[in-house]
């Protein structure tokens, strides 16, 4: 990514790509538009905007002043979109897994990994829930004794499969 492109990972510049629609002088066309430019807000920290763009019936228990702490407080390091679901400009629902990377207060890196589901209204795309994207268990195909179990359960081969 050049020093010049959009947090969201585009080529165009944060003030052609995101900026706009992080501010109101125009709409998200698609669920990835929405999700591209949720990231962006959370870089620098509007979160009037990410507020906004979460979906009314879904805005319960959200903690503005936290949140900001929290996008402040990280290092963002990149978006990842990995696939979409419908969410076109003529969809009304759509689907968006990503990955979010980012360092924490302590240095520690991050990937937020979510399917964000989102859900356009009156010609407004609005973010409704994520949900984590599971881990699949690690199978080893070398099974020796103290090696994981290659059925997945995260147990060695010895206590598992091998007693």
């Amino acid at each position: 990514m050049s020093r010049n492109s959009c947090h969201c990972g585009s080529d165009a510049t944060y003030a052609k790509c995101c900026k706009p629609i992080v501010t109101g002088k125009k709409q998200a066309e698609t669920a990835e538009q929405l999700m591209r430019a949720r990231y962006s807000a959370y870089v620098v920290a509007e979160m009037d905007f990410i507020f906004e763009s979460t979906h009314p019936d879904y805005r319960e228990g959200y903690d503005h002043e936290g949140t900001r702490a929290w996008a402040e407080n990280s290092e963002w390091l990149g978006l990842e979109i990995i696939s979409t679901d419908k969410g076109g400009a003529d969809d009304n629902i759509g689907e968006v897994e990503f990955i979010a990377r980012f360092k924490d207060q302590n240095g520690t890196l991050q990937e937020h990994h979510e399917h964000g589901q989102f859900r356009k209204e009156q010609g407004s795309w609005h973010f409704t829930e994520g949900v984590m994207h599971k881990q699949r268990p690690t199978i080893s195909s070398k099974v020796g004794r103290n090696e994981p179990c290659p059925c997945g359960s995260g147990l060695k081969y010895k206590k598992c499969c091998g007693k």
